[in-house]
C-alpha cells in the first residue's frame, strides 16, 4: 500500500474540488471558503509536503505536539490554527506561536491570551466555540451565554474576534448535518445586530463541509480526508 505522502497531493485536489463544487452549488465564490488542513498526530514532514502543494493554512489540536512542528516549519510561510480544547496552563503557548484559536468559550480563556499575546504580534484571530449539542464532554459556550461572552472577548485589544465555531454530532443525513450550522449562522447573524462586525464561520470537517459550506462556513478544516487516518 502507498503511504500517505503519495497520496497527498492527490487527496488535497481532491478536497479542493469538494470545496469549489459545494461553494457553487450553494451560489458562492469559492474563495470565500478557506481550507484549514488539521495536521494534528501528522508529522512535520506531511506538512510540508502539503505546503509545497500550495496549502497554507494548518490547525493543530495539541499543544505540545504542535511547538515542535511550528519549530522545524518556521522557514515556512504558513497560518497556523489552534483548534483543540484550550487548558488555561496553556494558553500562553497558543498565544505566542499560533495566529488564529477557534475554541474560545469561557471569559477566563480570554483574558488570559489576551495579557500574553505579545505586543511584536498582530493581534490574535479569536473564534468562539458554541455547544449546539448537549454532549457533556464537548467544550463551547451556551448560546445564551455568548453575547456576554462576545463583549468580553470584544474588550482584550490583543484579541480580535472574527466569528464562531462549532463541532456538532456526527450524521450521515444531509438535512441534520446543516441544521447546527444554520444556527451557528444565525447566531452570528445575531451577534452582529448588536453592534459586532463577525465575518468567520468555522463549520464543516471532513464527512459534512459541503453542510457546512451550503450554510456558509468560511473556514472548513479538514484532516482525515487530506493526510488519510491517524495512527
Amino acid at each position: 500500500m502507498l503511504t500517505a505522502p503519495h497520496f497527498l497531493p492527490e487527496r488535497l485536489k481532491s478536497v479542493r474540488n469538494r470545496i469549489d463544487e459545494a461553494a457553487r452549488r450553494a451560489g458562492r465564490d469559492p474563495s470565500s471558503v478557506r481550507l484549514v488542513a488539521v495536521s494534528k498526530q501528522h508529522p512535520a514532514e506531511l506538512i510540508r509536503e502539503a505546503a509545497a502543494h500550495g496549502q497554507t493554512e494548518f490547525g493543530e489540536n495539541y499543544v505540545q505536539e504542535a511547538l515542535p512542528k511550528l519549530a522545524r516549519l518556521s522557514d515556512l510561510d504558513l497560518v497556523w490554527h489552534f483548534i483543540g480544547q484550550l487548558q488555561s496552563n496553556k494558553t500562553r503557548e497558543v498565544a505566542e506561536n499560533f495566529d488564529w484559536v477557534h475554541t474560545v468559550d469561557r471569559p477566563k480563556i480570554a483574558a488570559r491570551l489576551g495579557a500574553q499575546r505579545p505586543y511584536h504580534s498582530a493581534p490574535l484571530q479569536v473564534l468562539l466555540e458554541v455547544r449546539l449539542d448537549p454532549e457533556a464532554q464537548k467544550g463551547g459556550v451556551e448560546p445564551a451565554e455568548l453575547p456576554g461572552l462576545a463583549e468580553v472577548v470584544a474588550g482584550f485589544g490583543r484579541l480580535q474576534l472574527r466569528g464562531l465555531m462549532c463541532i456538532p454530532s456526527p450524521s450521515d443525513d444531509p438535512e441534520l448535518q446543516r441544521a447546527p450550522f444554520a444556527r451557528l449562522r444565525e447566531l452570528m447573524a445575531e451577534l452582529n445586530q448588536r453592534g459586532h462586525s463577525l465575518d468567520t464561520l468555522s463549520m464543516g470537517m471532513s464527512a459534512d463541509l459541503e453542510a457546512g459550506i451550503a450554510e456558509g462556513a468560511t473556514i472548513v478544516r479538514v484532516g482525515t480526508a487530506i493526510f488519510g487516518r491517524r495512527k
